[in-house]
C-alpha cells in the first residue's frame, strides 16, 4: 500500500503540491486526471524517490521513504517500475539491451546474485512476448515507431517483474489504435505482475479503460477519488469536460473483450 500524508512541494514561486493526501490500495490500478502542467508527474517522481518533498511524507509498504538516501532507498523501491512519458530508452543500445538493463545492472534483489546470461536472455524474450514485440531484440531504438518504444520502455518494466507500476502520460502523442494497444498492455501487465499501478493521465479513454478507481489533482490536492461510476456521477465541471471529450465509453470494449 502506498501511502502519501500533507505532500507540499514549490518550485521557485509555483506551489505544486499543497498538503496533498493519497492512499493506493495493494493490486489496484488507480488513475489519477487532470490537465497538464497541474503536478501530476511531479507527484509521481516523489513516489518513486526522484523528488523530495518540501514537507509530509510518502510510505511505500509501511516504509517512510521521505528522509531515505543512496542505497537506503533503492533498497525500499527496487520492486518499483516506472514507465516513463517518452519512454527513456537508451538510444545506444538495441532494445534487447534495454530491456534487460536493469537486470544486467542489478541482479537478483532477492538473493542479490547476478542474473546468468542465459536468466536475462529468458526474461528478455518473455518480456518483448508479452508486450508484442517478438523478433525486435537487435533493432535500435531510432528503429522503433512511438507506439513500438512505449511497449519496448513497457518490457523493461515488466522484465524484472515489479510489485508497483507508474505509468506517466502513458498514451500521450499516439494515434488512437496504439494508444488502444498500451490501455490494453496496462490491464494485461497489471494481471500478470499482480502489481498495484498508477496512471496518471489527461485521457478519459484511458482513465475508464484501465483504472479500477479514479481521481482528479486540482491545486494542489487530490479533488475527488471514487470508482468510475460514481467518479462520473460527481457534480465537477472539469470531470464532465473530460467525460464529453469521448465519444464512447471504453469499457463497453473491455466488457467485449473479456467476453
Amino acid at each position: 500500500m502506498i501511502k502519501i500524508r500533507n505532500l507540499w512541494k514549490r518550485f521557485g514561486s509555483l506551489q505544486v503540491m499543497a498538503g496533498l493526501d493519497l492512499d493506493v490500495e495493494t493490486g489496484e490500478t488507480l488513475v489519477i486526471l487532470g490537465p497538464s502542467g497541474i503536478g501530476k508527474s511531479v507527484l509521481l517522481k516523489h513516489i518513486i524517490g526522484l523528488t523530495k518533498p518540501d514537507d509530509g511524507t510518502v510510505e511505500i509498504d509501511g516504509v517512510c521513504i521521505t528522509n531515505l538516501e543512496g542505497d537506503k532507498i533503492f533498497e525500499t523501491l527496487h520492486d518499483m517500475g516506472m514507465l516513463f512519458q517518452g519512454g527513456a530508452l537508451f538510444d545506444s543500445m538495441d532494445v534487447e539491451q534495454n530491456v534487460g538493463f536493469y537486470l544486467t545492472q542489478h541482479g537478483n534483489p532477492k538473493t542479490k546474485l547476478p542474473y546468468s546470461k542465459k536468466e536475462i536472455l529468458e526474461r528478455v524474450k518473455e518480456a518483448l512476448n508479452m508486450v508484442g514485440l517478438s523478433g525486435t531484440e537487435k533493432k535500435m531504438p531510432s528503429d522503433l515507431s512511438g507506439g513500438m518504444r512505449k511497449r519496448a520502455a513497457l518490457a523493461r518494466v515488466i522484465a524484472y517483474r515489479p510489485s508497483i507500476v507508474l505509468y506517466d502520460e502513458p498514451t500521450t502523442g499516439l494515434d488512437p489504435i496504439t494508444a488502444m494497444q498500451i490501455n490494453e498492455l496496462i490491464v494485461k501487465t497489471q494481471k500478470e505482475l499482480k502489481a498495484t499501478s498508477i496512471v496518471v493521465t489527461h485521457d478519459m479513454f484511458s482513465a475508464l479503460y484501465v483504472g479500477d478507481r479514479l481521481s482528479l489533482i486540482r491545486d494542489g490536492k487530490i479533488a475527488h477519488i471514487a470508482k468510475p461510476d460514481d467518479f462520473l456521477k460527481i457534480d465537477d465541471p472539469l470531470i464532465k469536460f473530460l467525460y464529453n471529450t469521448i465519444s464512447k465509453d471504453p469499457r463497453s470494449f473491455k466488457e467485449n473483450s473479456n467476453g
